[in-house]
């Protein structure tokens, strides 16, 4: 069982940034792709984005601000946030997939969750 651990969430300023981790353990070399969702309160879950063997995508209200990467290991994943919104305000939640097929959006074709790192942007 793959488990994913986050990190980095906290308050920033609106235009401020921040960075978010995730560290991923156990049998990665079944992992496909990574990618990062949001959820704000009273809100569905919604794709922020993704990179692994299908390519590296963005939800569109993030292209240009945030930047996701791997790290060496490929064991570990960053969401880079700059020029923060309140409207960024939310859960943000780390994922892995082992198929590299599915549509990245779709939240259903992630097999791993991690627990969350709340990301309070202040106007």
């Amino acid at each position: 069982q793959v488990r994913l651990v986050e990190s980095g969430g906290g308050l920033a300023q609106a235009g401020g940034s921040l960075r978010l981790s995730c560290a991923a353990s156990g049998p990665t070399v079944s992992i496909s792709g990574m990618g990062w969702f949001r959820q704000a309160a009273g809100k569905d879950r919604e794709f922020v984005a993704h990179t692994g063997r299908s390519g590296t995508y963005y939800e569109d209200s993030v292209k240009g601000r945030f930047t996701i990467s791997r790290g060496d290991d490929k064991n570990t994943v960053y969401l880079q946030m700059a020029s923060l919104k309140p409207e960024d305000t939310a859960v943000y939640y780390c994922a892995a997939r082992t198929s590299a097929y599915s549509a990245v959006a779709d939240a259903s074709s992630y097999d791993y969750w991690g627990q969350g790192t709340q990301v309070s942007v202040s106007s």
